[in-house]
């Protein structure tokens, strides 16, 4: 089995995909040739650059997921311009201290929102646009949805609804040959963390780390890329760890 053949032609959507692990993916699903729908909230500039970079069909679409309504704008532009989905990659997300005796309302739902409640609106809107024959779905979870996270206790309760989703959509879907899975990195070098992760305390999380690095975008990529391929085709409900070492799970 040839990975870029199993993939050719397939549709892609990938949340959050102008920047970081989402951009990364949609990068190397592009290589293997599949078409890529590429989702950006903010910064039109970034997806351009990105459509720029790759060479196969691809669209950009604009969306604000924190809503409903959003979450059905986007997967109806793309499943309409496309004309199916084949691979659901939702990546996008916020990462913003909390402290439990600090954190307002505002700032609970905005986590809770875009980070879980957008996964079941994008999932619903997208199941009529996948195919008969299937397809796969593939979501970004953290390890702090495993372990938990001081000071981003909210965080960490979307991230583990996002993996207890996961095996729930697995089970749910399986029937029409859609396979859910999920990977959860630990310390990503991105845009959102790279002014934590710097100085003493990224020397103290790389110790911490048994691989000695904190990992990079396209450290990311191949485990979403082989969870949506046919390499996985008797994996569904999977958690799929890609953290250095630094959480082990089972």
């Amino acid at each position: 089995m040839n990975l870029a053949n199993d993939l050719s032609g397939k549709t892609v959507l990938v949340t959050g995909s102008s920047r970081g692990i989402g951009r990364a993916c949609a990068k190397l699903f592009a290589e293997c040739g599949c078409r890529i729908g590429i989702h950006y909230t903010q910064d039109i500039s970034s997806a351009k650059s990105l459509q720029k970079e790759i060479s196969v069909e691809s669209h950009i679409f604009q969306a604000d997921l924190l809503s409903e309504e959003g979450c059905r704008e986007l997967v109806n532009s793309a499943g309409k311009t496309f004309g199916t989905i084949d691979i659901l990659v939702i990546n996008h997300g916020v990462w913003e201290r909390g402290d439990i005796d600090k954190i307002t309302q505002q700032e609970l739902d905005r986590t809770i929102d875009l980070n879980l409640k957008s996964i079941f609106y994008l999932t619903r809107e997208a199941l009529p646009y996948f195919p008969d024959s299937g397809g796969a779905m593939v979501f970004i979870a953290s390890t702090a949805g495993q372990r938990g996270e001081p000071h981003y206790s909210h965080y960490a309760a979307s991230k583990g609804g996002v993996i207890s989703l996961t095996k729930s959509l697995a089970v749910e879907l399986a029937p029409r040959k859609i396979r859910v899975n999920c990977v959860a990195p630990g310390w990503v070098m991105t845009d959102m963390t790279r002014d934590i992760l710097s100085g003493e305390y990224l020397r103290q999380v790389e110790a911490a780390t048994p691989l000695n690095r904190v990992a990079d975008p396209e450290d990311i990529a191949p485990a979403v890329l082989f969870l949506a391929s046919n390499f996985a085709g008797h994996i569904t409900g999977e958690i799929l760890n890609v953290n250095g070492g630094s959480v082990l799970c089972g």
